[in-house]
């Protein structure tokens, strides 16, 4: 096998280890040299310099990015007795983390183009919510695919009917919008750090950033069995916490955040050359970060294998949207559209390979392979 012919992944977060080695290798040392594994200095570090490169005040790490939605929701006191409204194409981790709060998830369609949160229907939802739901206190828009959501439009919507609005930045690290960060809009933003993730650890974890100081201050003793003072739990809490060893390798990997994202970018121009029509709406005012790669074809079957005989590896984010899945069909709220667009761009989303360390050969047969296909 040679370079030429070697498979491409769709993804490979161990490129990623491979390309900082060394830093990753020394920063594992120090941590396991530390003697201290949870909750310790290397986890204040990284809330610390991850609140400062994104913009916000406090950034307060957890398990994993499902866990920070739900933590948020609970420390906005968001849960039984409560509806969030969110989308339906996105990983289903948006939707358990409702449900995890205990409040009702209702559902709202996507804008086709740029495959996130409708604002007008979600407007629609918050004037004439489904019946029989209790009041909706919180709307989840979805940074999806590394661009961002209509927040010009869903931010005046939801001040107007008093509903806080938490951004799910699992897929947007170092997006912008109108020149600012997503991430720094609303009461409080959730990032997964999945290994996969623009920034990922290796293994799992995730980061809540806020600027205000009492919902931080409440989301970290909700982490740890409600603690503020040890073994005391003032509330009812979870255990989730952010390792050191996980917090030291993402202080490394944050330092090459803004460098892999402009090398995604690039590789996404070469894309958008070779799919022509075919690439991926960008919107307006916003940089995009290119977590995902998405193009629409109407026979994906016969595009995946296109790929695959050239040795090139595709994804499918999402193939079945959340509400016509097994464990939630038929018990979830959905509004007015029914989310007929999520239906249709579930069955032609397409992914091709994106990470920072795809090579300019990898790069140039991924694009002559799309303009083959195009």
């Amino acid at each position: 096998m040679t370079v030429a012919t070697a498979p491409i992944p769709q993804a490979n977060p161990g490129a990623g280890y491979r390309a900082r080695r060394e830093e990753i290798d020394a920063a594992v040392a120090r941590a396991l040299a530390s003697g201290w594994y949870i909750l310790g200095q290397e986890g204040r570090a990284f809330e610390s310099e991850f609140a400062a490169w994104l913009g916000t005040t406090h950034a307060v790490g957890c398990g994993n990015g499902t866990d920070a939605l739900a933590l948020t929701l609970r420390g906005l006191g968001i849960g039984p007795g409560c509806a969030v409204a969110t989308v339906s194409h996105t990983a289903v981790a948006t939707v358990a983390a409702i449900e995890m709060a205990g409040a009702v998830p209702v559902l709202i369609d996507i804008d086709p183009r740029h495959y996130t949160m409708d604002p007008a229907e979600l407007a629609a939802v918050l004037d004439a919510p489904p019946p029989g739901l209790p009041p909706i206190r919180a709307v989840i828009p979805v940074h999806l695919y590394g661009q961002a959501a209509d927040l010009d439009a869903i931010l005046p919507v939801c001040a107007r009917h008093g509903v806080a609005v938490i951004e799910d930045c699992a897929q947007a690290h170092g997006a912008t919008l109108d020149g600012r960060k997503l991430g720094t809009f609303a009461a409080a933003a959730c990032f997964s750090l999945y290994p996969t993730k623009n920034l990922g650890a290796l293994g799992d974890g995730g980061i809540i950033a806020t600027s205000d100081e009492h919902l931080a201050g409440r989301l970290s003793a909700l982490r740890q069995y409600g603690w503020k003072q040890h073994y005391i739990s003032d509330e009812v809490g979870v255990n989730s916490r952010l390792d050191e060893l996980q917090a030291a390798i993402l202080r490394v990997k944050l330092t090459h955040l803004d460098e892999g994202n402009a090398r995604r970018q690039d590789i996404a121009t070469a894309y958008d050359d070779a799919a022509g029509a075919r690439a991926p709406s960008r919107r307006a005012g916003a940089s995009h970060v290119f977590h995902q790669y998405v193009l629409r074809v109407a026979d994906r079957p016969a595009a995946q294998a296109h790929f695959r005989a050239a040795g090139i590896g595709t994804g499918i984010h999402y193939p079945v949207p959340v509400h016509a899945q097994p464990a939630y069909r038929g018990r979830v709220a959905l509004g007015p559209a029914r989310c007929a667009a999520t239906e249709r761009a579930a069955a032609e989303v397409l992914s091709l390979p994106m990470y920072p360390e795809l090579t300019d050969a990898e790069v140039a047969r991924v694009c002559a392979a799309l303009r083959e296909l195009v």
